[in-house]
């Protein structure tokens, strides 16, 4: 697979990989914890409806190893781990939904959100039977979404709305140029 990314893509991913580092910054500065308001979800979110579906997950996978080892959020292991893989399956998902299958924002951005949560499950059951940690995979995703509830909604609002705009910034610039 040799696939050539355009400059714009490069920057774009450099720009979400930054904004996936500094956004969780802000929130826990103004009291909102990322479990709950889960804001390094959301760059990783756009990335997925913005970028290839290799940059997507690559995108989702790295974000939280180098939040983690910049900032310590999150913690490297267990959460980096079942992070990079949550938000790596949220990127590529997001990008096939939308790239491939030409879903609209909202139903692509549902089944991202499942993909990742079920993927975080099944990284928390390898987790339990390779280094015995002490997580239930299925009460670790009930716990997630309950727990990340007003980050789901801010998702659901704020997401499809921002890729509407920036599409349409974006076929705009084109016309003019």
């Amino acid at each position: 697979m040799n696939k050539k990314f355009t400059t714009k893509e490069i920057v774009l991913s450099g720009l979400l990989l930054a904004t996936g580092i500094i956004l969780p910054m802000l929130f826990h500065m103004f009291g909102m914890t990322g479990p709950i308001a889960l804001p390094m979800h959301i760059p990783v979110l756009i990335g997925g409806f913005l970028l290839s579906p290799q940059l997507a997950l690559l995108l989702g996978i790295i974000t939280p190893v180098i939040s983690g080892l910049l900032t310590g959020m999150p913690i490297m292991f267990p959460m980096g781990i079942i992070m990079a893989v949550e938000l790596g399956i949220y990127g590529l998902t997001a990008s096939l939904m939308t790239a491939k299958l030409k879903l609209p924002s909202i139903p692509a951005l549902i089944i991202s959100m499942i993909a990742g949560r079920v993927a975080a499950g099944l990284t928390v059951a390898v987790l339990v039977q390779l280094f015995g940690i002490k997580m239930n995979p299925v009460m670790y995703v009930k716990g997630a979404i309950v727990t990340g509830m007003p980050g789901i909604i801010i998702q659901l609002v704020f997401i499809p709305s921002l890729i509407y705009a920036i599409n349409k910034y974006f076929n705009k610039a084109a016309i003019k140029a």
